[in-house]
């Protein structure tokens, strides 16, 4: 007995001698390093491929860039004014349009999720659709717009971008909503508030920093799609505003110009990805900061 207790105090005063626990602390350690090598390993791959981006494509940024059109092959300068006029314009339709339905949609889901089947059908389709590939979105747009009407246009692009936005905007409201303390909503109704008003008044107006968060992460993810627009707004070589013709934008321009055999043409590729990740940065950094934001108890 007294063996025993002298065992333990042994181990209590000395951890390593139990060979459990130097077994715990080894493969603990071990699984630090690996985690710690994996953050490294991607760290540098991301900061390899943005000190290439900026390299190639700070050389390219002048005032040039954003007050001409895109130039013909073999030209001389030229800029990116019509695909950034073109992809402002699709952007920013598909955030209106998938705005207010994701909204709606999300505050639907957390108001009734837990009572209709409806909305548990929803959430199931929303969840697919985050992760379908964008390439079919656009494949989708086509078989029923595109080929409808016979020719591409910038309504088509905006639509498939809105079917990509509408689910993070859904996602992200349903997230929030259900963050609201359930006393705060037992008060509303303890007020007379109806239902639709504590909805939209009082949970909604709680979290509102992170709606807006959701908002601006799902612009961020369609700022820089190029397969759905290769089958919905296509390109335009010219100036144009006109949304019911083909559009320019800048993904897709990205994607000609990159791999075109023209010295013109390249450099633009590598200035316009540039102005796309300084883009979407500066929307992250905005939505990082709004998220921040502590939801009122």
């Amino acid at each position: 007995m007294k063996n025993s207790l002298q065992a333990d105090a042994d181990i209590q005063a000395n951890p390593l001698v139990n060979p459990v626990y130097r077994k715990r602390l080894l493969m603990h350690r071990f699984g630090m390093v690996l985690s710690f090598l994996a953050m490294a390993l991607g760290i540098a791959v991301l900061a390899w491929i943005l000190a290439t981006l900026v390299i190639k494509g700070f050389g390219a940024l002048n005032l040039g860039i954003l007050t001409q059109n895109t130039p013909a092959p073999g030209s001389g300068a030229g800029g990116l004014l019509n695909p950034i006029i073109g992809s402002l314009m699709l952007v920013g339709l598909a955030t209106v349009i998938s705005t207010p339905v994701g909204i709606l949609a999300g505050i639907y889901l957390a108001e009734y999720g837990e009572e209709s089947r409806l909305a548990q059908v929803t959430r199931f389709v929303t969840d697919i659709m985050l992760s379908a590939p964008s390439i079919v979105i656009g494949l989708f747009v086509y078989a029923i717009y595109v080929a409808k009407v016979g020719h591409f246009s910038g309504w088509a692009g905006t639509f498939a971008l809105s079917l990509i936005a509408v689910p993070v905007v859904v996602r992200t409201t349903d997230n929030m909503l259900k963050l609201v303390p359930g006393n705060l909503r037992e008060a509303a109704f303890a007020l007379g508030a109806p239902r639709w008003k504590v909805a939209l008044l009082v949970r909604l107006r709680a979290v509102k920093a992170g709606v807006v968060t959701g908002v601006l992460l799902a612009v961020a993810r369609i700022a820089g799609e190029t397969a759905p627009l290769l089958f919905t707004a296509l390109n335009n070589q010219f100036f144009s505003t006109n949304m019911n013709k083909p559009i320019a934008n800048l993904p897709v321009v990205i994607s000609q110009f990159a791999m075109s055999p023209f010295d013109n043409w390249v450099p633009l590729a590598w200035g316009g990805a540039l102005l796309i990740t300084f883009s979407v940065l500066a929307l992250n950094i905005v939505s990082r900061s709004l998220f921040s934001q502590k939801i009122p108890g």
